[in-house]
C-alpha cells in the first residue's frame, strides 16, 4: 500500500507537492492523510476549498458509515486531531463519506472498490483517540500486510549499511533534542563512533531541564561527540508575538538551519551531513 502523508501547503498553492497519477492506475491500497486525502480528493475528481474555520487541535468526529474498514469495529463517536486549512467539499465519483464533524463535514471518505482511502485527521498522533487501529485497518486488514519486521533485524542492517557507506570518512548530524535526531545519532555512534559529530542547537523550547537531559543521556551515556550552541534569545526572540502555530513551525525550522550551518562551518573534514 502507499500512504500520502500530511503537509502544510494547499494543493493549489505554486509548488505544492503533487503525484504522479499513474500511482491511481496500479490497483494497490492508497491513503491519504490530512492533505494527502485533499491531494487524493483533488487529483480523482473531488473538490477541494479553504475552510471557513482552520483547525488545530482536537475534534470530535462521527463515522457516518459502519461499513467502513478504516472504523471497522471502532466507536460511532471518536476524537481526532486536526490540522488543517483547506477540505474536501465534495468527494470524487465512486468514494462515500465515511466520517463528519462541525467544522470538516467530510472528515474521511472511501473508494473501497479500488480500495482508495482518505482521513482529514491525523492518525499518526496520540491525540486520535484510534489512530492506530486505523492505521492497523489499512495496513493489515487492506494491504494484507504480515508483522515479520524485527528492531533488531533494522538495527544490524543500518548499521552495516552506515559502515559500508561512510567507511572512514566523518560525518556531521544536527540535534534538536527531540526523538528523531536522538535516535539517529545513536545509530550512527554506533556503526562509527568517533567518526561522528553532533550539533546539538538549544533552542529554548525544550522542557525545563531538558536540555541538560539530553546531554547528559546522549554524551554522558552514549558516549556522542556533542557540541552545544545555545541559541535560545535567538529562537524566542524571533518568535516573539507569533501567535500561528504554522507561522512558528517555520519561524523555528528556519532558525534552526541558520543556527546549525554557522556552527558547521567552523569545523573541517566533514564528508557526510546527516
Amino acid at each position: 500500500g502507499i500512504i500520502f502523508s500530511g503537509g502544510p501547503n494547499s494543493v493549489y498553492d505554486e509548488g505544492a507537492l503533487g503525484v504522479d497519477e499513474d500511482l491511481f492506475k496500479l490497483g494497490i491500497p492508497i491513503l491519504g492523510v490530512c492533505y494527502g486525502m485533499q491531494l487524493m480528493a483533488q487529483r480523482l475528481g473531488g473538490d477541494v476549498e479553504p475552510a471557513d474555520n482552520r483547525e488545530y487541535g482536537k475534534a470530535d468526529i462521527e463515522v457516518t458509515d459502519d461499513s467502513a474498514k478504516l472504523f471497522r469495529d471502532l466507536p460511532k463517536d471518536q476524537t481526532v486531531w486536526m490540522s488543517h486549512g483547506d477540505l474536501v467539499t465534495r468527494v470524487p465519483e465512486g468514494f462515500r463519506r465515511t466520517a463528519t464533524s462541525i467544522n470538516c463535514p467530510i472528515s474521511a471518505m472511501d473508494d473501497d472498490d479500488r480500495k482508495f482511502y482518505g482521513i482529514q485527521f491525523h492518525a499518526e498522533v496520540q491525540n486520535t483517540q484510534y489512530g492506530h487501529e486505523i492505521l492497523h485497518h489499512f495496513a493489515f486488514d487492506i494491504c494484507k500486510a504480515e508483522a515479520n519486521w524485527s528492531m533488531d533485524d533494522f538495527i544490524t542492517k543500518q548499521i552495516d549499511k552506515i559502515r559500508a557507506e561512510v567507511g572512514d570518512k566523518r560525518v556531521l548530524l544536527g540535534l534538536s533534542g527531540g526523538v528523531d535526531s536522538s535516535v539517529v545519532g545513536v545509530l550512527l555512534h554506533k556503526a562509527i563512533g568517533t567518526q561522528l559529530t553532533s550539533i546539538f542547537v538549544d533552542h529554548g523550547l525544550l522542557r525545563k531541564g531538558e536540555a541538560d537531559q539530553v546531554m547528559e543521556s546522549l554524551k554522558g551515556k552514549f558516549g556522542l561527540n556533542i557540541i552545544k550552541v545555545n541559541a535560545k534569545d535567538r529562537f524566542l526572540g524571533d518568535l516573539k508575538g507569533v501567535t500561528d502555530p504554522e507561522k512558528k513551525r517555520k519561524i523555528i525550522g528556519r532558525d534552526f538551519i541558520e543556527v546549525f550551518n554557522e556552527e558547521a562551518a567552523k569545523l573541517n573534514g566533514i564528508d557526510f551531513l546527516a
